[in-house]
């Protein structure tokens, strides 16, 4: 079997594009829960703009050197599985800061920094798993990351309907539930995509171990 020394050998530039990748999205994340937490001190929204447009660049680089250097055992539709993964997140974001800024003062009184913060810890989670693929197909620290990060998800999931409730029965304007329902679902769709990366990462230990 090999070892992932013996997988990525002199290869790993695509380990390394990877890692750079998932910091790109922990940043846009970090941005959002900045964004949704403290609004006179908002990220501009170039912010956001810039990391997937880095997400972006960086998913091109990773396909061009999975097609130019990288031979290896490891499957390359799971790298390229991962990669159209990890470039969802930070577009995702990117289109909820747009929308939070466009209708922040409609939905005030609404609290989405809960679902950001959810969504900053799986962009952590990823961001750890990737390191962890360093350190070799090692399955027990993999699937302990893996459990954490589905944790975060079923949070996320518990959490869905709360605040739907709490607009159905105190709004009177359909619109403003509709725009919080909007912004909430996008959240949902970044933090899937997020659990989206870890289950293709942790197939490949399960595969490879």
């Amino acid at each position: 079997m090999f070892s992932m020394q013996t997988i990525f050998g002199s290869k790993d530039k695509v380990l390394d594009l990877l890692q750079t990748s998932t910091e790109t999205t922990l940043e846009a994340a970090t941005a959002a829960h900045q964004l949704t937490q403290d609004w006179d001190n908002a990220p501009h929204i170039a912010t956001f703009t810039a990391s997937r447009q880095r997400e972006k660049e960086l998913a091109i680089e990773i396909s061009e050197e999975l097609i130019n250097t990288f031979f290896t055992v490891l499957d390359r539709e799971d790298v390229e599985s991962m990669n159209a993964a990890l470039y969802k997140i930070p577009k995702k974001i990117e289109r909820f800061a747009q929308r939070y800024i466009f209708v922040h003062e409609r939905l005030s009184d609404v609290d989405f920094s809960e679902r950001t913060e959810i969504l900053l810890g799986c962009a952590q989670m990823i961001n750890r798993m990737v390191s962890e693929l360093r350190n070799g197909l090692r399955l027990d620290p993999m699937r302990d990351l893996q459990r954490q990060l589905q944790a975060l998800e079923s949070e996320a999931d518990d959490l869905l309907l709360e605040p739907y409730r709490d607009l159905y029965l105190t709004s009177n304007d359909p619109m403003r539930v509709m725009l919080a329902k909007d912004l909430f679902e996008i959240l949902e769709k970044a933090i899937d995509a997020c659990r989206d990366v870890g289950n293709i990462i942790y197939s490949i230990v399960l595969k490879n171990s």
